[in-house]
C-alpha cells in the first residue's frame, strides 16, 4: 500500500545562470538544461511509472520530453504545478531587486508567510497550492509510481510539508536542477526517500538566489 513519486526539478535555463527571477514566466531551457534533460532521462527509462506528470511551463515540459519519448508515454499538465508567482520581481535579477525593491526584497528573504510581492502569489498561498496539487496526484494515483516534472519551490514547499519545517525556516536542503527527488505515500504517511540526488549529472544549480 505505498505511493512512490520521483519529482524533478527542470533542467537550468538561462535565467537561472543570471539568478533572474522567473517565477510564472514561460523561460525555456538552454543548452545545458537540455542535456540535463537527456541525461535524467537515461536513469529514469530504467524504471517503470504509471503516469508523467508536468507544469505547463516549457523548462519543466522541455525536462520531461525525452524522459516521456523513452517510456512512450503522454505528459500530463497541470498548471498547479507551475512555480511560485513572484509579481514585481519577475524578470529581475535578484541583485536587481534587491536595490529597486530594499523593503520587498527584505520580506522575501525573512521568508514572510504574508508577503506576496505586491502583484504575486504569498508563501503561504504557495504552499497549499503546491501541496494541494501534489496530494491530489498521489490520491489520484494511489499505490502507483508517479514521475513529475515541477519547480525549484513546489519542491521547497513539500519537503517542509513532509518534514514538518516551519514556512519561515531557513531553508538548509539542496534543489538542483533536474535532480531526483523521492517521496513515498504510506498508511503510515508521507516520507522522504532520496532527496536532490544529481548522481546522474555533471553539475547542477540549485534554486537559492
Amino acid at each position: 500500500m505505498t505511493t512512490h513519486l520521483c519529482i524533478v526539478r527542470h533542467g537550468e535555463t538561462a535565467w537561472n545562470a543570471e539568478h533572474r527571477v522567473q517565477g510564472q514566466l514561460d523561460i525555456p531551457l538552454n543548452a545545458i538544461g537540455h542535456a540535463q534533460a537527456v541525461a535524467t532521462s537515461k536513469v529514469l527509462c530504467r524504471e517503470k511509472f504509471d503516469v508523467v506528470y508536468s507544469s505547463d511551463l516549457s523548462r519543466a515540459r522541455q525536462t520531461a520530453e525525452p524522459t516521456a519519448n523513452f517510456l512512450s508515454a503522454k505528459i500530463l499538465q497541470e498548471k498547479d504545478l507551475r512555480e511560485r508567482h513572484y509579481g514585481i520581481f519577475e524578470r529581475l535579477t535578484y541583485a536587481e531587486v534587491k536595490v529597486r525593491y530594499p523593503e520587498d526584497y527584505a520580506r522575501f528573504e525573512a521568508r514572510d508567510p504574508e508577503y506576496a510581492f505586491r502583484t504575486g502569489e504569498s508563501l503561504k498561498d504557495f504552499s497549499a497550492r503546491s501541496i494541494a496539487i501534489i496530494s491530489r496526484l498521489a490520491k489520484q494515483h494511489e499505490n502507483e509510481s508517479i514521475l513529475v516534472f515541477t519547480h525549484g519551490g513546489v519542491l521547497d514547499m513539500l519537503y517542509r510539508f513532509i518534514s514538518g519545517l516551519p514556512l519561515s525556516a531557513e531553508r538548509k536542503f539542496g534543489i538542483p536542477n533536474a535532480g531526483l527527488n523521492r517521496v513515498e505515500v504510506t498508511p503510515a504517511g508521507w516520507q522522504i526517500r532520496a532527496w536532490a540526488d544529481t548522481a546522474h549529472l555533471e553539475g547542477a544549480l540549485d534554486d537559492l538566489a
